[in-house]
């Protein structure tokens, strides 16, 4: 019997599972759910942000790390093509079912060229720097790029670097501008994600959800997901 995501996490020590980080985020609790239907499938998976301690917690940008999420997804989707993004070099990932796209999460360029690395993705998990500039700037430019029936999801909304966080361009931060447009129905102005982007976006949106700590600890949003 092959091991659930909650396992295949903590075997392979990323802190979406319930033994690894601090504390651990338990998503898989959740992926297990929503990304299963795909496991079986030749998907393109794609995630940005591939090992903690980077630049974003005040790390170096050169270092060699493992990657303990695309090991735990490349077992997970057996069939998938995953693809990976961050600004550190992961290149030494040698496996004919990943590829690696190294840059810059608040540079749209790399994002653009991240988008055309694959025809459509299926899965998109930011778990980049999560600044909200970052993290706004992926949203446009990879949704478009989303397969029919797939699913976005948005990670830690709860907290934001402060290496990129601070000095940034002024836009709101990423869960209260989701909320406020997906749940309220009100666009609050964003140089980012403009009114006609959010109505691009929403008009392939079948569902969405947003999720609080899975430890019942805080109610502060901490996942955003799209299907379309």
């Amino acid at each position: 019997m092959s091991l659930n995501l909650t396992d295949l996490a903590n075997k392979y020590n990323s802190d979406k599972g319930t033994i690894s980080g601090g504390p651990p985020h338990k998503y898989t609790y959740l992926y297990d759910m929503i990304l299963n239907k795909y496991t079986s499938q030749p998907i393109n998976f794609l995630e940005l942000g591939l090992a903690q301690g980077g630049p974003e917690v005040g790390g170096p940008v050169d270092r060699t790390v493992a990657s303990p999420s695309v090991q735990m997804w490349l077992e997970y989707f057996p069939r998938a093509h995953i693809f990976g993004f961050d600004i550190s070099d992961f290149s030494h990932i040698n496996h004919s079912r990943f590829t690696f796209v190294r840059g810059d999460g608040g540079v749209e360029e790399d994002l653009r060229r991240l988008a055309e690395s694959a025809p459509a993705f299926n899965v998109v998990i930011d778990d980049g720097s999560h600044a909200s500039l970052h993290q706004q700037l992926a949203l446009k430019a990879l949704f478009p790029k989303l397969a029919d029936d797939a699913i976005y999801i948005i990670e830690d909304l709860h907290w934001q670097s402060p290496t990129y966080e601070d000095g940034a361009i002024m836009i709101p931060k990423t869960a209260e501008f989701l909320i406020e447009y997906f749940v309220r129905g009100h666009y609050v102005e964003n140089s980012i994600l403009s009114l006609d982007t959010m109505e691009a976006i929403k008009s392939r949106v079948q569902a969405y959800a947003w999720f609080p700590s899975f430890d019942g600890n805080s109610a502060v949003p901490k996942l955003f997901v799209f299907r379309t």
